[in-house]
C-alpha cells in the first residue's frame, strides 16, 4: 500500500469517527465515490475501533466522581486512620482541614486533620505536604500548632493530624485591644518564629490568617504548607512556583525577595511579621493587592510603604 493511500485511509477514518454514527455511511459514500475497496477498508477500521464516545464518557464520569469526592464536604463522616471527620473548618492552597475525633474508642480527643486535595496530588505537591508534616514534627513551641500524628489515606493522599486550635483570627482578636497589647501579641509570635528559625525553618507565609488566638490569649502560628528548610550547604536558588508560574506567596505580606522570586531567608519572615504589625497598627497591610499583579510586585520591591505614623 502506497503512503498516499494509507494517508487517505487515515484521513477518512478520522472523519468517520468524528461524524455521528447515522451519518457515516453517507459521508463515506460521498468521500470514497466509486472506490469500493477504500470504503470497505475504512468501514472495517471504524467497526473495529473502540467506542470513543463511551470511553470518553467513562473517563469524564470517573474524573467527576473523583473530583466530587475531593469537594470540601465530601469526606465528612468518613474515617482517616483512627479519626472520624466531623466538619470542614478550613481550606488552604493544598489541603482541606477537618474537625475530627478519635473513633477507635482508645480514648476521646478532638483534633484537626489536614488532607491533601485529590486534584493537587502531583508528586511536587505531595512532597511539599510531607515536608510540612516533617517540619511540624521538628517544632515544639507553645505558639506553634503541634503535630500529633500523620499517615496516608486509603486513596493514597497524605494527611497530618494537629492539635485543635479553637480561637479567633489575629486581626479580629486585636481589633479592640490597645496598641501595647497588639504589640505584645506580635512579640509572642516573634518568639515562635525565632524558634522555627533556630530549627532552620522559614515559614514563608506569615499573615494574620495563619495566626489564631486561643481562649487563653495565646497566639498559635499555623499552616507550614509552603515552609522551607534552610540548607546552609547549598547555593541560593530561585524559589518554587506553581504550574501557572505564580510564586508561592501571599502578595500583601510578601517580602521583596519573594516578589522577585529570589531565595528566601529568615529575613523573609521578619519582613512578613513587620507587615502583620503594620496592619495591626494601621488597619491594613503595607501593600495592597491591585488589579495589576506585576505592578504590585514591582511596588513591593521599589516603593517604601507610608509610615504608620502618617
Amino acid at each position: 500500500m502506497s503512503d498516499a493511500r494509507r494517508q487517505r485511509i487515515e484521513e477518512l477514518f478520522d472523519q468517520a469517527l468524528a461524524a455521528a454514527p447515522e451519518a457515516r455511511a453517507a459521508l463515506l459514500a460521498d468521500r470514497c465515490g466509486d472506490d469500493d475497496a477504500l470504503r470497505r477498508e475504512v468501514e472495517s477500521l471504524v467497526a473495529s475501533a473502540p467506542p470513543a464516545s463511551g470511553v470518553f464518557r467513562a473517563t469524564v464520569a470517573q474524573a467527576a466522581v473523583a473530583l466530587a469526592g475531593d469537594l470540601p464536604g465530601a469526606r465528612v463522616g468518613t474515617r482517616v486512620g483512627p479519626y472520624r471527620l466531623i466538619e470542614v473548618i478550613g481550606e488552604g492552597g493544598m489541603g482541606t482541614v477537618y474537625l475530627a475525633e478519635r473513633a477507635d474508642d482508645a480514648f476521646h480527643k478532638r483534633v484537626a486533620v489536614k488532607i491533601l486535595r485529590w486534584g493537587l496530588a502531583s508528586p511536587e505537591a505531595t512532597a511539599r505536604f510531607r515536608d510540612e508534616r516533617q517540619i511540624l514534627a521538628s517544632l515544639e513551641h507553645p505558639a506553634i500548632v503541634r503535630l500529633l500524628d500523620g499517615g496516608t489515606t486509603e486513596g493514597g493522599l497524605p494527611y497530618l493530624v494537629m492539635e485543635l486550635v479553637e480561637g479567633t483570627p489575629l486581626t479580629a482578636h486585636a481589633r479592640d485591644l490597645p496598641i501595647r497589647a497588639r504589640v505584645e501579641l506580635v512579640v509572642a509570635i516573634a518568639a515562635a518564629i525565632q524558634h522555627a528559625h533556630q530549627q532552620l525553618v522559614v515559614h514563608r507565609d506569615i499573615k494574620p490568617g495563619n495566626i489564631l488566638i486561643d481562649a487563653a490569649g495565646q497566639p498559635k502560628l499555623l499552616d507550614f504548607g509552603i515552609a522551607k528548610l534552610i540548607d546552609a550547604g547549598t547555593a541560593p536558588a530561585r524559589e518554587a512556583r506553581t504550574l501557572t508560574g505564580m510564586a508561592l506567596l501571599t502578595v500583601e505580606y510578601a517580602s521583596p525577595e519573594q516578589a522577585r522570586g529570589d531565595a528566601v531567608s529568615v529575613a523573609t519572615d521578619v519582613y512578613a511579621l513587620g507587615a502583620v504589625l503594620y496592619e495591626l497598627l494601621v488597619g491594613h497591610p503595607p501593600q495592597r493587592l491591585g488589579a495589576d499583579l506585576l505592578a504590585t510586585l514591582r511596588t513591593i520591591c521599589e516603593v517604601e510603604p507610608p509610615r504608620p505614623s502618617a
